[in-house]
């Protein structure tokens, strides 16, 4: 396997969404177990505001329908790639793409830091921010949370609604537009963490570093797909959570 097969494959969904797949399993499982609910107790904020939005407009049966749209989908988009690809799973893609999500977890603090130090006096590290006080299970499974449903929330859905708008309205082409998209999905990224009661007090300086994150992981998904961006960030959190619980 060469590494331009390696590149394309790691990013279609019959590899992207069941290298995914565990961060899933892990979350709601984990988060089952902690809250004993699947919308109440501490979860990641872009998870409850995703079924927040199935449970006004359909009641418990709401979140019956985001289960079955969030897993259908996803068997459907594996399903027809695989159907298209005509080739059997290669183990060494996922093996790689762990390795590939580590190394991008373990630079990515210092690469933000450093990126806001040139803008401004900003701090060295993605502060967790309201979920900081709670216990290190609870903030272990937002973190997983964050890796799976931001990146849906804010990668998948927002970057890739932004871009089909942008490449529509603008004649330039679509690499003005996914520009564009990752500015502004960051910026939005980066506002959501201000919200709600466990949102952190806002300031500029973690505001832009939110910002640079942000763009960081639109830049990742669209260059490396869901699965890596995911586990990336997913990865990333877990290291900081432990970091502050040391």
């Amino acid at each position: 396997m060469t590494l331009r097969e390696y590149l394309g494959r790691s990013r279609a969904p019959r590899y992207s969404l069941v290298f995914a797949l565990p961060l899933l399993l892990l979350y709601e499982g984990l988060s089952a177990v902690l809250t004993g609910s699947a919308v109440e107790g501490v979860r990641n904020g872009a998870d409850v505001l995703l079924k927040t939005l199935f449970l006004a407009l359909g009641g418990r049966n709401g979140l019956y329908v985001f289960g079955a749209l969030l897993v259908g989908g996803g068997v459907w988009l594996v399903w027809r790639d695989r159907r298209a690809a005509r080739e059997p799973y290669e183990p060494r893609v996922f093996a790689w793409m762990a390795l590939e999500s580590t190394a991008y977890a373990a630079v990515f603090g210092a690469l933000v830091g450093w990126l806001t130090a040139l803008v401004l006096t900003g701090p060295r590290g993605l502060a967790i921010g309201g979920v900081a006080a709670l216990g290190l299970p609870t903030q272990l499974v937002i973190s997983l949370g964050a890796g799976l449903y931001e990146e849906l929330a804010f990668r998948v859905l927002l970057v890739g609604a932004l871009l089909r708008v942008f490449t529509l309205l603008l004649p330039t082409g679509r690499s003005v537009g996914t520009v564009l998209a990752v500015v502004l999905s960051a910026l939005i990224f980066s506002a959501f963490h201000y919200i709600g009661s466990l949102g952190d007090t806002f300031s500029v300086p973690s505001f832009t570093f939110r910002a640079i994150a942000g763009v960081a992981f639109s830049v990742l998904y669209v260059t490396r797909g869901f699965g890596i961006a995911a586990w990336t960030h997913a990865l990333y959190d877990l290291g900081l959570s432990i970091l502050q619980a040391g």
